[in-house]
């Protein structure tokens, strides 16, 4: 039996946990540096402002509403130029809160519909299809409760919502395998081999057209991460003489000098 590359694609995708695919060689997690963009910070936003803590490093707590700007709980004074950033930046992290959340939800469900047709085509049972749809209603409801709450911890993507995926992966990859043995010594394997020519063109072309349709959703989503980032470059407000950044480029992973995670920089 042969899969095409684009439902392999698929079965590495989950298998690997990365939540989108551009193409066939192309993957990409999504995390606090997503889009190059990196935040040392866990954030919270809702009716009351917008959190930005950590449990070390200095700052330790920013908080921002209405034009008002807290560090570490201690108010600070802000111009009336700065005021006005700051609501911009708390009206854009209401914005993309939202947008994190649906991007999540789209790529969660794009993962879980590749590994569900992979169980069809592979078991032909219904029965391991719904296992499926029970880890899907786990995984969403975790994202639910946490970014669909406003609520970015470093975790919620990192071990968090990784290992929800994983244990997906892993536990129909097992049951997977038994089928294909069983389907194989049972002389069944024709039925198996049949379901793939029926059904891998339908599953290639909704992989390929929900992940174009979900890259394009991420890229809007870090154009407002970068306006953000500008807006905070434009801040007069200094710490200890110190721009305060709450948004920064993401380390390097090429192997070259890296770049510090502060959140304080000249």
């Amino acid at each position: 039996m042969r899969f095409s590359d684009a439902a392999l694609a698929a079965c590495l995708l989950i298998a690997s946990m990365p939540v989108l695919a551009a193409d066939d060689e192309t993957a990409t997690r999504l995390s606090s540096d997503q889009c190059e963009i990196s935040t040392p910070y866990n954030v919270l936003v809702d009716t009351g402002g917008v959190w930005l803590y950590r449990d070390s490093g200095t700052p330790k707590e920013i908080f921002f509403h209405d034009g008002t700007l807290s560090v570490d709980r201690a108010v600070q004074t802000v111009s009336t130029a700065d005021a006005a950033r700051l609501r911009k930046l708390e009206s854009g992290a209401r914005t993309l809160m939202p947008q994190v959340t649906s991007v999540a939800r789209e790529s969660t469900d794009l993962a879980f519909d590749a590994l569900a047709g992979v169980v069809e085509v592979m078991t032909g049972s219904a029965r391991k299809v719904r296992q499926v749809e029970r880890h899907r209603a786990a995984t969403l409801g975790y994202i639910d409760t946490t970014l669909g709450t406003g609520r970015w911890d470093q975790d919620v993507f990192g071990e968090g919502f990784e290992s929800r995926i994983e244990d997906a992966a892993e536990r129909m990859t097992g049951s997977l395998g038994r089928s294909v043995m069983w389907q194989v010594f049972t002389g069944r394997a024709g039925r198996m081999d049949a379901r793939a020519e029926r059904m891998e063109a339908d599953l290639d072309r909704k992989i390929e057209a929900r992940s174009a349709a979900l890259q394009a959703q991420a890229d809007v989503l870090c154009t407002h991460v970068r306006e953000l980032q500008s807006i905070q470059a434009a801040l007069e407000y200094r710490l200890a003489g110190q721009r305060l950044v709450m948004l920064e480029d993401a380390p390097r992973s090429d192997g070259d000098a890296s770049v510090s995670r502060t959140s304080l920089k000249p």
